[in-house]
């Protein structure tokens, strides 16, 4: 009889070690649960933020009031929607070099200013004329056809025809990710325009057309926009004061209370859009959420 409740009494300890277990395992489970359903929570606040950051700043591209506007020429724009902070930044594509209808000069000049050696920036400019021109002919300044990406045991030749997006442009024979990524934020292939429009280019393409950069973008810092007064000079103005062309990059930073933060990328065109609720029309899309 003692040996018989000796045994109901294990076997009780062992039910009740195992119900604490299996208690435990579930209150794990529902904690961290808990937990990724706050982070997908949060993670959708900040892309919602972002995004909204995206569409005011279109809302304020097209205000009337010139002081009520924001330009076009990378300064940061803060804003504040919900409880999450944002800094906006646009560049009109205007301002950029176009991938297709810069000439070999204005490349090479290009790639100088981002840090490019002058000699590898010659041959890499060539490289991108022959990527996109239509004959097999090898540019003057050395360039690259079919040929020379055999031999160079690529599985590719060049395109001959034009760059339809600026990330082709790391299959160029010459290109290497480091230099890609210093130009990419200075192209574009939207612009079809030969020569960048000052007033809303970055010092590096203002110092690829031969301006000084630097001293252009500090004279741009000291102009607001938002006083109501002109741009400083009849050389400023013209400097300065462009019109903006509808296409847009937008990048929108929102930072939420918990240190969680989302970015979106977009290169957009305001107007009319084919899908439905959109005043514009995305044509590059890049967002992402990091922190906690």
């Amino acid at each position: 009889m003692i040996r018989e409740r000796g045994a109901a009494l294990l076997l009780v300890l062992w039910l009740i070690a195992l119900l604490t277990a299996l208690v435990g395992g579930f209150a794990l489970i529902a904690r961290t649960e808990h937990l990724q359903g706050q982070a997908l929570v949060r993670g959708v606040v900040g892309s919602t933020a972002a995004r909204a950051g995206l569409e005011y700043a279109l809302t304020r591209l097209a205000q009337a009031d010139v002081r009520r506007q924001w330009r076009p020429d990378g300064r940061p724009y803060e804003w504040r929607f919900g409880i999450a902070d944002l800094e906006i930044t646009i560049i009109d594509e205007d301002g950029k070099v176009d991938l297709n209808q810069g000439d070999i000069g204005l490349l090479s000049a290009l790639l100088v200013a981002t840090g490019v050696e002058q000699a590898q920036a010659g041959r890499l400019a060539a490289a991108i004329a022959d990527w996109r021109d239509p004959d097999l002919l090898t540019q003057p300044a050395g360039g690259a056809e079919d040929p020379d990406y055999s031999g160079a045991g690529l599985p590719y030749g060049a395109k001959d025809a034009e760059f339809e997006s600026i990330a082709e442009l790391e299959q160029v024979l010459g290109m290497t990710p480091e230099i890609y990524a210093a130009l990419a934020p200075h192209i574009t292939i939207y612009s079809g325009r030969s020569r960048p429009e000052p007033a809303f280019a970055s010092a590096e393409v203002l110092t690829a057309l031969g301006m000084d950069g630097e001293q252009m973008i500090e004279q741009r810092r000291r102009w607001d926009p938002s006083s109501g007064q002109p741009p400083p000079g009849v050389a400023g103005e013209a400097l300065l004061n462009g019109s903006p062309s509808g296409t847009y990059s937008i990048r929108s930073r929102a930072r939420l209370p918990d240190g969680r933060r989302a970015e979106l990328r977009a290169v957009v065109r305001a107007g009319n859009s084919s899908a439905p609720g959109l005043a514009y029309t995305p044509l590059r899309w890049e967002e992402g959420v990091s922190g906690r």
